[in-house]
């Protein structure tokens, strides 16, 4: 539901909610949060909350450390596993200077204005996440082993997986929060499971990618496991992904997602160091099932850029490189940016690379671009790019190119 400033006061008012949580992410993706009394909200409102941005990775130095968060109330959310009286909520919140300027480091304001670019031009983009995580056993002292919690392998079932329990309640949770997961299994790797979502406007999805991975961390705890979304969390086992679903349609000609895909090819390298931002990333990308080839096709999980199979409003394409180290404002951004520059430039879609990359032959793969291999090259290519200067601040690209030590 969409909660107007004064149905969110009377909503705080009718059902005893004592806690509000002003939530922001640092420029990395990591959520963050202040809590305020209920009373203070008309003041959150009308003047912000300020924050010590010094204190907030890659938001600057003490030179300039005052900002502002003020809640979006569109936002609002009980959060579940809170307790029923003295209720808790949550709201996500723009960030500004105490002038009331927008924070050039807030994220989420980079992905409102892709998606007015995008609305201007008359379309419409809508993603759907796939979030893989796993989960470990806990020691005599609650901290989290190396052990998984189970030896389960893709789509098993009970008693081999252990973690149905686990996705019910997250899944459940969800739905209370207004978000709508569509499926959930569990996935190759021992421990490892995904949860689908519903398809959603862009800054409603990528919220809402925030709220699965806080939900997920505060819902497992309480089963005595913890929850680990970092891209490769066992060495010999598939790593975890985000895969980003998303479809387009345009007012005056729907099927515009061929261009859109092309656009996202021609920059995937550019892009790369946002959607991968950790050097765990890179140990991933090209093996078990996850790309390292700039490719596309239909339905072929090898690819980097598949199409499933479905026809007309329910055709879209799944980028299968991000994990969830990624900040989900900064990555749907840069897919409608490029998927724009795509569109403009009419660009044309290559042909599809209809071969299975893990089977195929050396002399095969070599006709195909990769992905940076590291960090570091992901890097120079975001650095040295005249599409990423034009869709990101410099401040975002240097907190990303030139502090690679994550």
């Amino acid at each position: 539901m969409n909660y107007s400033k004064q149905e969110v006061m009377q909503f705080i008012e009718e059902e005893d909610v004592k806690f509000v949580r002003l939530a922001f992410c640092d420029v990395f993706g990591r959520q963050k949060n202040i809590s305020i009394m209920y009373n203070e909200i008309a003041r959150a409102f009308e003047h912000g909350i300020a924050i010590d941005a010094s204190a907030i990775r890659g938001f600057g130095d003490e030179t300039r450390s005052d900002l502002f968060l003020h809640p979006d109330p569109s936002t609002l959310v009980v959060l579940p596993w809170r307790p029923e009286h003295g209720r808790v909520v949550r709201m996500y919140c723009d960030i500004t200077y105490p002038d009331g300027s927008p924070f050039v480091m807030d994220t989420r304001k980079i992905l409102k204005d892709a998606v007015m670019q995008a609305e201007k031009k008359g379309v419409r983009f809508r993603f759907g996440g796939e979030m893989e995580f796993y989960l470990f056993k806990l020691d005599e002292n609650g901290n989290r082993t190396a052990e998984p919690f189970d030896r389960a392998g893709y789509m098993d079932i009970a008693p081999a997986d252990k973690s149905e329990n686990i996705r019910r309640e997250i899944c459940l949770t969800l739905e209370q929060m207004g978000i709508a997961p569509e499926s959930s299994h569990h996935e190759e790797g021992p421990g490892q499971n995904e949860i689908d979502f519903r398809y959603s406007a862009p800054l409603e999805s990528a919220d809402n990618a925030m709220n699965f991975a806080s939900a997920v961390q505060a819902i497992v705890s309480r089963s005595g496991v913890a929850a680990d979304f970092s891209p490769k969390p066992i060495k010999n086992a598939p790593g975890n992904g985000f895969h980003i679903n998303f479809s387009v349609t345009r007012q005056s000609d729907n099927d515009v997602l061929d261009f859109i895909i092309a656009g996202i090819l021609n920059h995937i390298e550019d892009m790369t160091v946002f959607l991968n931002p950790v050097k765990q990333s890179y140990e991933r990308l090209g093996s078990d099932k996850a790309p390292i080839y700039i490719s596309w096709s239909k339905e072929n999980r090898s690819q980097l850029i598949r199409i499933p199979a479905a026809r007309g409003e329910y055709r879209r394409a799944e980028l299968r490189s991000p994990d969830p180290a990624a900040n989900p404002y900064l990555a749907f951004a840069l897919i409608i940016y490029a998927g724009l520059d795509g569109l403009e430039k009419q660009k044309k879609l290559c042909k599809s690379a209809d071969i299975n990359f893990y089977t195929a032959s050396e002399e095969t793969r070599a006709k195909y671009k990769m992905l940076p291999r590291s960090l570091a090259d992901a890097a120079i290519k975001a650095r040295t790019s005249g599409f990423i200067k034009n869709c990101l601040p410099k401040e975002i690209i240097n907190a990303y190119c030139t502090d690679i030590d994550r």
